[in-house]
């Protein structure tokens, strides 16, 4: 994307404008799916009802129900929440009536008629009413014979349930119920604190659906409005933004200026000021001016609406390590029961079958099933997707996000990227007896009504310095040349080099010698001059955005080569390669061919990712190992990377190499302790070290089982403290 002005003309009538980007986040990712199916996610194959498109309650095509938005998560948390306490309550009687509970503890509960059917009883309720619900969700696995993690604890806790029942009946010795009852408590614990972290996770979402207003005011004529639902908006209507109040609907200010915080979008906390050509962004907060805004795009169009897909999107994807502890627990299903099954065949060649042979054979399949498994990996997903979120960055594609921590090299489109895509004063040299701000203040005055890219620079430099733009008149416009007017009784002339042409004028050393070193950048210059003298001179490119340094650096000490990537000249490329400290550089690279320089570091054995926020940035995005799309970006883009970042920052590529590695991390963490309980568990369960007087019980496994879930839970939190 060449966006570089040729620095030989000022031709007011043909800047090219359409090289410009537009970073208004307008039509992003309209065509992503809205639904999500809940079954899929952590492996758990979950009951139909479970349908993470309750989302979908949150009409964004119609009027906002923030009632019912992400109304699926917090209905199961607090269904997993309310089973759990009454098991945990239904559970005390069985743990005070277990003749081992009360051996360990040394205490004695109260007797009366039939207490010792407290134990079964009380253990049958639980079962039906806090395990019933993993039996039904390993339906579907079994079905598909793809036993996972709910197959796991089903199996658990129906032999440790059959075993017991049978037990009461017939003489096999004591029953598992403290051990049925704490298992099942302990599942239930689990998935709901896996439940309240997926809702934690979609608290990004919840929040960005509270930030759209039910209602707007529509401006039937003149200043009249009247109020209409936001659903009842369309494309070119005219609304106003009253200061204090939300912006229901993407579109384009005509009328008024205001401050716009754009914080909830963007992350960006500083007011973006708003006047006439401007875009606003539905969901956004006005200040404390009105503004007119015809209306560009409402519900799903909306950039508010594609930030909440991607966000969607981001919960339901799986990364390699997810898939691999769902793996995990149907491996483990026939590891259990081979285990069984050998523990079965060792012990009757040994002794002979009899009780305590089934006792072995039973405790081994008790205490095969490790919950810390299903929550290894769940419990990282959903606090990564929600510090992602946080920081600006939507995960699209999990796979993307963990192959992130494996890039050699991050190749960044120059133009909108690494630059700001627009152009803007990048230095300027005034004559003896004029400052800069004097200067700056008369181009402004004189380009005040001039539209073209380079006046709009000016002026954008004069309003950020707050200067006194000085009244002039008689305004006229000199075809290709620039533009002249009166102030003071004078005429003052802002052009090119043509325009010195014109007058006849020859630049000074000091104007000279900036004109020849812009150049050297292909920069833009032009004069500020009155009919006889140059009074200043002024360089115009494409600004380097404030944080691409920073990122650059960082990149290089977490050991990641950046190279840089566009269509502008050897010389801009070089000038903009050497301020950022970028070594590789691909200059002059027709749109058709970027992909090609992805490939051909490819070849060379490098892992690469690519940044861009262009139409012709999108092959190469899809060619690169990762993709990541700037948010501002277009929707071709942004459908062609896996990652995404909203605040258009390229210090957030940092952060996401930061958040890659510090998930992985921890994800394969979590794998090792949960699988760390049943590598120690199950021989032990199964007798191997009978003859050196260790043999666990089931009681003992369900400890160890229970501090194996912590340790998960925990250590995963801990990813919050991670600085990004």
């Amino acid at each position: 994307m060449n966006t570089t002005m040729n620095h030989n003309t000022h031709d007011h009538s043909n800047h090219e404008e359409e090289s410009m980007m537009d970073h208004s986040m307008e039509n992003m990712d309209h065509s992503m799916r809205e639904g999500m199916d809940h079954s899929q996610r952590a492996g758990h194959n979950m009951p139909a009802n479970m349908d993470h498109s309750a989302h979908a309650g949150h009409n964004m095509s119609g009027a906002m129900d923030h009632s019912t938005h992400g109304a699926d998560h917090s209905g199961h948390e607090q269904m997993f929440r309310v089973r759990f306490l009454w098991s945990l309550l239904l559970s005390i009687p069985v743990l005070a009536y277990s003749e081992m509970i009360q051996m360990w503890l040394g205490f004695m509960p109260p007797m009366f008629p039939f207490a010792e059917w407290i134990p079964f009883v009380f253990s049958m309720v639980i079962f039906a009413y806090g395990g019933i619900p993993f039996l039904q969700m390993a339906g579907p696995e079994l079905k598909e014979r793809k036993p996972g993690m709910m197959t796991l604890i089903s199996l658990a806790i129906s032999v440790a349930f059959i075993y017991s029942v049978a037990a009461e009946f017939v003489d096999l010795g004591e029953g598992f119920f403290w051990e049925l009852v704490t298992l099942i408590d302990i599942m239930l614990l689990g998935h709901w604190l896996e439940m309240r972290s997926v809702r934690q996770a979609s608290g990004a979402l919840n929040e960005l659906a509270k930030l759209m207003p039910d209602t707007a005011e529509r401006i039937i004529k003149g200043s009249t409005t009247e109020t209409v639902s936001v659903s009842d908006l369309k494309h070119g209507d005219l609304i106003l933004v009253r200061p204090g109040t939300s912006v229901p609907a993407d579109g384009e200010v005509v009328g008024g200026f205001s401050d716009v915080s754009e914080a909830m979008i963007t992350g960006e906390s500083k007011p973006v000021h708003k006047h006439k050509g401007e875009k606003v962004i539905a969901g956004t907060l006005n200040g404390d001016g009105s503004l007119r805004v015809k209306v560009t795009a409402t519900g799903d169009e909306t950039a508010l609406a594609g930030i909440m897909r991607l966000v969607e999107q981001a919960q339901q994807s799986k990364s390699k390590t997810q898939v691999l502890a769902d793996k995990a627990a149907g491996w483990l299903f026939y590891i259990a029961l081979a285990s069984a099954i050998l523990t079965a065949i060792a012990w009757t060649i040994a002794d002979t079958f009899n009780i305590e042979v089934l006792n072995r054979v039973v405790t081994v399949l008790v205490i095969a099933c490790p919950h810390a498994l299903g929550l290894a990996v769940p419990l990282v997903v959903a606090i990564t997707t929600a510090m992602g979120a946080k920081n600006g960055i939507l995960v699209r594609n999990r796979l993307a996000l963990e192959a992130a921590r494996e890039i050699d090299v991050v190749i960044f489109d120059k133009t909108g990227t690494l630059t700001q895509g627009q152009f803007g004063v990048v230095d300027m040299v005034a004559a003896d007896g004029w400052d800069d701000d004097q200067s700056l203040a008369l181009a402004a005055a004189l380009e005040a009504d001039s539209e073209h890219l380079i006046a709009q620079s000016i002026r954008r430099l004069a309003r950020d310095r707050k200067l006194v733009i000085p009244p002039v008149s008689n305004f006229s416009a000199l075809k290709g040349r620039g533009v002249q007017a009166d102030f003071e009784n004078e005429t003052y002339y802002i052009g090119g080099p043509r325009l010195l042409e014109l007058l006849s004028l020859k630049p000074q050393a000091a104007i000279a010698d900036f004109t020849n070193n812009a150049n050297a950048k292909s920069q833009s210059v032009v004069y500020l001059t009155a009919q006889k003298t140059i009074l200043a001179a002024i360089a115009i490119a494409d600004v380097v955005r404030a944080e691409s340094k920073q990122a650059v650096d960082e990149l290089k000490r977490m050991g990641i080569e950046v190279a840089m990537l566009t269509g502008d000249s050897q010389a801009v490329a070089k000038a903009v390669a050497y301020e950022l400290g970028i070594k590789r550089v691909f200059a002059e690279v027709l749109p058709e061919h970027k992909d090609q320089k992805v490939a051909e570091l490819q070849s060379l054995g490098k892992r690469v990712a690519m940044v861009g926020d262009g139409v012709n940035d999108a092959p190469a995005l899809t060619r690169a190992d990762v993709g990541i799309a700037i948010g501002g970006g277009t929707d071709v883009a942004i459908e062609s990377a896996g990652l995404i970042l909203v605040n258009s920052n390229p210090l957030d590529v940092v952060k996401i190499f930061k958040l890659s590695r510090a998930s992985y991390r921890k994800m394969i963490q979590n794998l090792w302790w949960a699988a760390g309980y049943n590598i120690v568990a199950i021989p032990l369960a199964a007798g191997v070290l009978v003859n050196w007087g260790i043999l666990l019980s089931p009681a003992v496994g369900a400890v160890l089982m229970s501090v194996s879930t912590i340790v998960v839970a925990i250590n995963a939190q801990l990813l919050r403290r991670t600085g990004l």
